[in-house]
């Protein structure tokens, strides 16, 4: 297969991590004899100080002759610390939604039988949890029109059903698919967009019977996402509580920097991790995994699905093996952003050969024999 990758690293700890998943992905083509071409373009903050704006028009372009976009992150605290800032860099991560009108954003939750011990949450609580969280991703809060000045400011939420209809159709097929369970996340006693969304995946449910429609308050959601979170199969949810519920989920798998992510239409799709800009370690020690895992999902999305099942093999194999970043590893804090990613990459070219001892990886060799 050829695909045309768009790879937008942005700002921070992007670059490092979508520099492992590009590696990645080189491995599969070589392996599978796929023939991948990647085309960087900027967005974000380094956008804003190359061009002054946080989502330039070749970047757009760049975007929509691809086959699938490959995101890192966006954000510096400089402009975290000005909220005066006209521009800001995440101006480009919702203009890049918006423009390409990527409405659904997938999350896959899954927690590691291998990292249960990483999660500050009981071993007990989390087993076996694996849940998709369906987040609608061009409407509500976040793009509704914005007032603000020195003694007050407003954020406009609306949904319309359209909005709603099409990723909730979306949510019902993945539920079918797996457990045949949908909970949609809401707060309908307080908002009047809540009760529009209710209504509305109501009417839907009639066409998947075979699905069980639950619903549930977003502070309750919150709440028994850390104290039962088995209890989910689908989540189905509006932009701002889906951003805060897959954020709040990094708990169950132990690092943030372990969830992937698809923001998809029918036309376009964008892979990306879900953590942001900052990392909590230093330069070259940030998790590679999830912005790998968002390329896992790339190979699914265009149903390559050995590929992809290879790479979360890789994944595994690097998780059993304590061959982690300082977030999740404290065996050895020697690890960098880069030996994660060689590792995997050479668990695909030689799954039968890679050493288990790794200890070339220490020795700080690119490759494991």
């Amino acid at each position: 297969m050829k695909l045309n990758i768009a790879v937008l690293p942005g700002d921070g700890i992007g670059p490092e991590v979508i520099q492992e998943a590009v590696k990645v992905l080189k491995a599969i083509a070589l392996e599978f004899g796929h023939v991948f071409t990647f085309n960087n373009a900027l967005v974000g903050a380094a956008a804003i100080e190359e061009t002054g704006e946080a989502l330039p028009e070749k970047t757009i372009s760049i975007c929509r002759k691809a086959d699938a976009i490959l995101f890192g992150a966006i954000g510096t605290p400089k402009y975290d610390m000005d909220p005066d800032a006209k521009i800001r860099p995440e101006h480009g991560l919702l203009g890049l939604r918006k423009s390409l009108n990527l409405y659904a954003n997938i999350r896959p939750i899954i927690a590691y039988e291998d990292l249960l011990n990483k999660s500050s949450l009981k071993i007990k609580q989390i087993r076996d949890t694996n849940i998709l969280i369906y987040r609608e991703l061009t409407g509500g809060i976040y793009f509704g029109e914005k007032k603000y000045t020195n003694n007050s400011a407003s954020d406009i939420c609306e949904y319309s059903r359209l909005e709603i209809e099409r990723i909730t159709h979306l949510a019902f097929k993945a539920a079918q698919s797996r457990k045949g369970k949908l909970t949609l996340v809401d707060k309908a006693n307080a908002l009047a967009t809540s009760r529009l969304w209710r209504k509305v995946v109501q009417e839907i449910s009639a066409q998947y019977p075979k699905v069980k429609l639950d619903f549930m308050y977003i502070d309750n959601a919150a709440m028994e996402l850390i104290i039962n979170p088995r209890q989910f199969d689908v989540i189905l949810t509006e932009n701002m509580f889906g951003d805060i519920l897959s954020e709040e989920a990094s708990v169950i798998v132990g690092s943030i920097g372990l969830l992937a992510s698809a923001s998809i239409n029918e036309k376009h799709a964008m892979f990306e991790p879900v953590h942001g800009a900052y990392g909590k370690f230093s330069k070259g020690m940030a998790n590679p995994i999830a912005a790998i895992l968002s390329a896992a999902m790339l190979l699914d999305h265009f149903g390559l699905d050995k590929e992809a099942a290879l790479v979360r093999e890789a994944v595994d194999k690097s998780l059993k093996l304590h061959i982690t970043t300082p977030d999740l590893n404290t065996k050895y804090d020697n690890i960098t952003t880069a030996k994660v990613g060689d590792f995997i990459e050479d668990f695909i070219n030689h799954p039968e050969e890679t050493n288990l001892n790794f200890q070339n990886i220490h020795l700080g060799q690119s490759t494991i024999i």
